[in-house]
């Protein structure tokens, strides 16, 4: 199948070929990765833009070491220095950047929907690098390229346990999106004022009884607390909460023996994980730091209009 899409917002719109898609083009170009020479034309002559407008150290890193592996220019976007702190707005400040000559803009924005807004008004390609507690596509992508890399490429029934805060996670609602859709065996799980019951409305299960959703589980991602989206305190402190669910060596048996331990990073150790899990041998974690190049390497080249069979040709 060809790639018709300009620009990347959700993963709840993208079907389970278009996915696929991606994670085939991600596969070959992880080869390229594992080269002397990590670098192919591609994009030679392409400007792309990383609009950040809220913290990033991986997601940044790599989307800018992606499109350098694609041969682009790369503009990384310091907010803290621009007119945005003058009162530029949001479209101003993008519609200067289209008028500059980028051929593309990588937006993260604390504002939901904000990605969405930019590719009604531009004539560019938009990649939603995180909005708000809305999506997070690209680390769904990455995240579910690793899983079907360990566990195979049919997820159908595995079972998996995103634990922690869903309720203010983006990166949770694209892996739900993803993993409905691969069919996953999926639940959710950590305190009710951060898991509520109103989630399972999304195809998934909901439990706050941290045994048995563990329980033979293929994988458990953890997400730290996203302090900086909640409005009031969901529990008394961090010291209960990682007395309640933080993984630990105990808790990590419950899992099924070939499990992997995920997460997006950044890590809050001893909170929501202990420093020997996030290190040990079940973890993945560097995994999808890695795998997340070569991901988004596959998103910035299909909607910059290229041709998948042409690096998928020699698989």
């Amino acid at each position: 199948m060809t790639w018709n899409r300009r620009h990347l917002l959700t993963l709840e719109e993208l079907s389970v070929a278009e996915i696929e898609q991606i994670h085939t083009v991600a596969t070959a170009f992880k080869k390229v990765l594992g080269r002397s020479v990590k670098k192919i034309p591609a994009l030679r002559g392409k400007t792309i833009v990383n609009l950040f407008l809220e913290p990033s150290t991986r997601t940044r890193m790599a989307f800018d070491m992606a499109a350098k592996r694609l041969s682009a220019d790369v503009i990384s976007f310091d907010a803290a220095s621009s007119s945005t702190t003058k009162g530029e707005t949001l479209r101003d400040t993008a519609e200067n950047i289209a008028a500059l000559g980028a051929d593309m803009i990588v937006i993260r924005h604390n504002c939901a929907g904000s990605p969405l807004y930019l590719s009604n008004i531009l004539d560019i390609p938009v990649i939603n690098a995180g909005d708000g507690s809305h999506e997070h596509p690209t680390q769904g992508l990455l995240d579910t390229f690793t899983m079907r890399e360990r566990l195979g490429p049919d997820l159908r029934g595995r079972r998996v346990v995103i634990l922690g805060d869903i309720l203010f996670s983006r990166v949770a609602r694209s892996n739900i999106h993803a993993l409905v859709k691969f069919g996953a065996d999926l639940t959710l799980c950590g305190p009710s004022t951060l898991v509520p019951r109103s989630l399972e409305g999304l195809g998934v299960k909901v439990s706050h009884d941290l045994r048995s959703a563990l329980a033979d589980a293929e994988v458990v991602m953890l997400l730290r607390i996203q302090h900086e989206r909640q409005t009031a305190t969901m529990f008394p402190s961090l010291g209960e909460y990682t007395s309640m669910f933080g993984l630990n060596s105990t808790r990590a048996s419950w899992l099924s023996p070939k499990a992997i331990i995920m997460h997006p990073g950044p890590i809050n150790r001893g909170v929501e994980i202990d420093s020997d899990l996030a290190d040990g041998d079940r973890s993945v974690i560097l995994d999808q730091v890695t795998n997340g190049i070569a991901v988004r390497m596959a998103c910035l080249f299909l909607c910059a209009g290229g041709n998948p069979a042409s690096v998928t040709a020699g698989e």
